[in-house]
């Protein structure tokens, strides 16, 4: 996220050196109960109520997060160590109240999630998200920061973190906005680093595994470096001169990644020995692109990122899609996965959009403004997302792919446009708008080229031409008329029934059949539901066209349906080598180009 620029920066170390400095401490005494005990310091405090708060957000999520919830033990002293009075206005804020201009707070916090919105603390590590764990001064949010991690030397533990460092295990922010975005991992991890253009690339790696397996996967994550490089150029400037990988691929931790200006946490239950070299570097490509795209190229809907609130943004599609698009891409590019396996990978993302109900509701933009309500967050009442919804991710990066590939049959590209993009936008740290993004692929390609894209399918949810696309690339889309379709997703339940556990697709068989989440099937055309068999296997017995008779139980009732099956609506994407096909010298010459295969 955009913090600040270099002169107002030396700005603020010039008026912290006047004793302005937010001070804290962490331990970890009891971190094998999941606790760490924190003290602050606010000095030079003016108004007589002094106010302190837990966040509700995390730079990279746009929902809530309510880590209040986990703070206990709440104290509160004067510069004399004298007890304050404390008032709960709300349950994110203490007020603090009778204060001698000194502030000294304690608490003590319990977290037990490894990931990247919330903190970890056991006697493996302490993985620290800020806004998870430290309380906040809005009225002091300018202010310098200090923080001292009192590591535990008995477990050799060590501090890996954007931060910059003071002394010992002291690290300084120059203000809130940078502190909150600076997670911190504490632990016996393994550094490997190299350097690009000046500038140190760190990978702090928390693992069980050996130093032959670090090894191994830095030379990856190199790889990924230098192909994202490309993309743009340049790296961006880090502030410090260092950007660092935060991961920690052990059994307590949540897979999970989330990016920062400087460094990215990732986390993964697998090790590198059991499937993680291959299946976690793609959360590496995914949150290093974040480091030009959203984290300075950033939406003016992000900016400032608000603690207090959700933040919402109706260019996620570009910031989370486009990255999305360009995750596996760069893994191609990088020679880590092959060509074939990027494009079949393409499969499953493309059928999500392609097939989904929810583009009749909500255009791109639209669904990056449902982030609030799906990033991360929480409900106990049943929503119809099965209809309604379609990730941003997924949105986005296959209209990345539709737009890289139709600027392709122009002698363009989508890197060319990231490129101008970058250096309007992103490399001054100039927040954009939707409609600035639309302004650029129109110097950039043109402005009826331009003006066709986003109005037809980002202020529109129309579908661009795949299929032409695709067969530029020498791709095929493949579809199997003859395989019959229902619908839903069903389950064995405890009595050997099936259990209708999804919501029917809009205009399925299942749904034009009366069909519903939670009805349990018990027989089959008269036939008792087959324990034996996967349904989807059971379908397949069938044909296309046929109606089968569904007996099934809703409520304690029993009901029959008639289910008239259709054809699958699922496409492959496929080399046109894999179907026998020879593609043309042009089109392997695109292929290579889109590939970056020569």
């Amino acid at each position: 996220m955009k913090i600040f620029q270099f002169l107002p920066f030396l700005f603020l170390v010039s008026w912290s050196s006047f004793g302005q400095v937010n001070s804290y401490t962490i331990s970890f005494e009891n971190a094998i109960h999941h606790e760490a005990g924190i003290t602050a310091k606010f000095s030079n405090i003016e108004k007589d109520t002094f106010a302190v708060r837990m966040s509700r957000t995390s730079p990279g999520r746009y929902a809530l997060h309510e880590f209040a919830k986990n703070v206990y033990n709440f104290k509160a002293t004067d510069g004399n160590g004298n007890q304050l009075n404390v008032v709960r206005p709300d349950p994110y804020q203490w007020q603090i109240l009778g204060h001698d201009g000194e502030v000294n707070i304690s608490y003590t916090l319990f977290a037990n999630r490894g990931d990247g919105t919330y903190s970890q603390i056991d006697e493996t590590h302490a993985h620290l998200n800020i806004p998870a764990t430290f309380m906040y001064a809005p009225s002091l949010s300018e202010r310098k920061i200090e923080v001292d991690f009192k590591v535990r030397k008995d477990l050799d533990w060590k501090v890996a973190t954007q931060l910059p460092l003071v002394s010992g295990t002291t690290y300084s922010a120059p203000d809130l906005q940078y502190f909150m975005d600076s997670p911190t991992e504490v632990s016996n991890f393994g550094l490997r680093e190299f350097v690009v253009d000046g500038q140190t690339i760190q990978l702090a790696l928390h693992h069980n595994g050996t130093e032959e397996e670090l090894n191994t996967y830095f030379e990856k994550v190199k790889k990924v470096v230098l192909a994202e490089k490309e993309v743009y150029g340049e790296l961006p400037t880090f502030d410090y001169g260092k950007y660092t990988f935060l991961a920690c691929y052990i059994p307590n931790a949540s897979g999970d990644g989330m990016e920062h200006r400087n460094s990215t946490i990732l986390t993964s239950t697998r090790s590198l020995a059991e499937g993680g070299m291959d299946n976690n570097i793609g959360t590496v490509s995914h949150e290093f692109f974040h480091a030009w795209n959203v984290e300075r190229i950033r939406p003016e809907s992000l900016e400032p990122f608000n603690f207090e609130e959700a933040n919402m943004s109706g260019a996620l599609w570009f910031a989370e899609g486009f990255t999305s698009y360009y995750t596996g891409l760069i893994l191609c590019r990088a020679r880590l996965i092959s060509p074939q396996k990027y494009v079949e990978g393409l499969s499953g993302t493309f059928n999500y959009v392609w097939n989904s109900p929810a583009r009749q509701f909500f255009n791109p933009i639209e669904m990056s403004y449902q982030a609030p309500f799906v990033d991360a967050a929480t409900s106990v009442d049943p929503v119809n997302r099965e209809n309604t919804f379609i990730s941003y991710y997924s949105y986005g990066s296959v209209l990345g792919l539709a737009l890289d590939l139709s600027l392709r049959e122009s002698d363009l590209n989508l890197d060319d446009y990231m490129k101008l993009v970058w250096q309007t936008y992103g490399k001054n740290e100039t927040p954009y708008t939707v409609a600035d993004l639309q302004r650029t692929l129109n110097m950039y390609a043109g402005k009826d080229f331009g003006d066709a894209f986003f109005n037809n399918y980002i202020y529109n949810s129309k579908m661009p031409d795949y299929e032409r696309f695709l067969k530029f690339v020498g791709v095929v889309l493949i579809q199997n008329a003859s395989e019959p379709y229902f619908g839903v997703t069903v389950v064995l339940d405890g009595d050997g029934n099936g259990k209708i556990s999804s919501n029917p697709k809009m205009n399925s068989p299942a749904y034009n059949a009366g069909l519903d989440n939670g009805d349990i099937i018990t027989a089959i055309n008269g036939d008792p539901y087959p324990k034996s068999e996967q349904f989807d296997a059971v379908i397949k017995q069938f044909s296309v066209g046929d109606t089968i008779k569904i007996d099934f139980e809703r409520f304690g009732q029993k009901k029959t349906a008639q289910v008239i099956l259709t054809a699958n609506p699922t496409y492959t994407l496929s080399l046109f080598e894999s179907e026998g096909e020879n593609p043309t010298a042009e089109v392997l010459k695109s292929r290579e180009d889109w590939l970056r295969l020569e």
